[in-house]
């Protein structure tokens, strides 16, 4: 019989690619999702050097490359039973996130979770988990 795993977080092929020449360009990144206005509605990819995880954020999970994927924990609240992936769409230059130099943007696609899936996933770890 063969298993799954449940993962809360995913990424298209195209979106691995521009992941892929960032770390090639910055090293190891990470994404944050704040779910605030502006450039904090995307998710926001920055250089695992230049940003400090607070602690209550939330680790939804892993990308390729052991990118972790963070997000504020009002923004969980709201989205806890979704399932989210990381696409990316040409869009004018500008912005925080460093994929915005190149013409694109991450975005995000997302579903509820099934039942089934859901009770799949183990409790998230937060940025204080981290710190222990």
């Amino acid at each position: 019989m063969q298993q799954y795993r449940t993962h809360r977080v995913a990424m298209t092929e195209r979106a691995r690619t521009v992941l892929r020449q960032l770390i090639d360009q910055h090293g190891a990144v990470l994404f944050h999702q704040s779910g605030g206005c502006c450039d904090g509605s995307s998710p926001m990819c920055f250089p695992v050097r230049e940003f400090l995880v607070g602690s209550a954020d939330v680790l939804l999970g892993y990308l390729p490359w052991h990118t972790e994927f963070w997000m504020t924990a009002d923004q969980y609240e709201l989205w806890k039973h979704t399932h989210l992936t990381v696409d990316v769409v040409t869009a004018r230059s500008g912005g925080f996130s460093l994929e915005a130099a190149d013409g694109v943007r991450f975005r995000i696609r997302s579903r509820l979770l099934t039942d089934e899936e859901a009770a799949l996933l183990p409790p998230p770890r937060t940025g204080a988990d981290r710190m222990t």
